[in-house]
């Protein structure tokens, strides 16, 4: 596999982007430039990283296309197709967002978010992005939630079943999978089951950690490699037997420190498993 970060770390060209990212060993980027910028800017950025060698594994949205507030919905909608286009123009392995959040907050956990109309809706708009976008060298991908369709590889296989688009596939966040005791104590488990339903349909993954805390009620809280309990390695892993090339970026760390220093576990953690530059 090849592992990345989602941060662009501080740099002041696109050449130093990619030198900084390889000198801590990623062989795979997010990509760090947005669709609003100057073309120029884009193609210096995308030539980067291939005279580097670096896998341009997403380009990310991160906004919400089912906003209740129609102005903002549209607006979000056409972001989400400019993402898209570019991430084709650039051939990144996906385009990535959340399926969006019927409330005030943009990717907020509401009841309604389950609801017969928002599945609906998510399927309408994952149609509507990747027709409008016309691609030919990306996917677009839906991150998958604790609180907000999909949860789970089932609900995402029957999501890829009811949207019938070839463009269409899987960004893989385990971690964002564990809702539930159940799946807490059964974690490799859920990854053979993630590997076994969605296959090569995978084509990123974040990476990251999940710790139960000790206060009552359940609280499973996020964490970066290392500081929870899920079975890393055992992800990688199977991962990898999808694809030998599967980017894993690590991410939701505070700054550019926090990153070198969870990058430097994991090529501990995963010494044998990843691909250098």
């Amino acid at each position: 596999m090849r592992l990345g970060t989602s941060s662009p770390l501080g740099h002041d060209t696109a050449i130093n982007w990619a030198k900084n990212q390889i000198k801590i060993g990623c062989s795979s980027v997010v990509f760090p430039v947005d669709s609003s910028e100057q073309e120029e800017k884009i193609i210096e950025y995308k030539n980067a990283a291939d005279k580097a060698g670096l896998m341009i594994a997403e380009v990310g949205i991160w906004r919400n296309a089912l906003s209740l507030d129609p102005n903002k919905r549209r607006k979000n909608m056409d972001y989400c197709v400019e993402q898209l286009r570019m991430a084709d123009f650039i051939g990144a392995k996906c385009c990535v967002n959340v399926a969006g959040a019927f409330g005030k907050r943009w990717d907020g956990a509401y009841k309604e978010n389950f609801s017969k109309q928002a599945r609906e809706e998510i399927i309408r708009m994952v149609r509507e992005i990747i027709d409008m976008a016309d691609v030919k060298n990306t996917y677009f991908a839906l991150e998958p939630m604790p609180w907000m369709i999909p949860t789970g590889p089932k609900d995402y296989l029957k999501l890829l079943n009811e949207v019938e688009r070839d463009r269409f596939a899987v960004h893989m966040d385990v971690i964002n999978m564990i809702n539930s005791i159940d799946r807490y104590f059964n974690p490799k488990e859920l990854v053979d089951e993630c590997k076994e339903l969605l296959g090569d349909r995978i084509k990123s993954c974040h990476i990251k950690d999940i710790h139960l805390c000790d206060e009552y009620t359940t609280m499973l809280r996020e964490c970066a490699p290392g500081c929870g309990e899920f079975p890393i390695r055992y992800y990688v892993q199977k991962m990898n037997e999808i694809n030998e090339d599967m980017p894993m970026i690590l991410e939701h760390l505070s700054n550019d420190e926090e990153y070198l220093k969870y990058m430097g576990y994991l090529k501990e953690e995963l010494n044998g498993l990843y691909k250098t530059l």
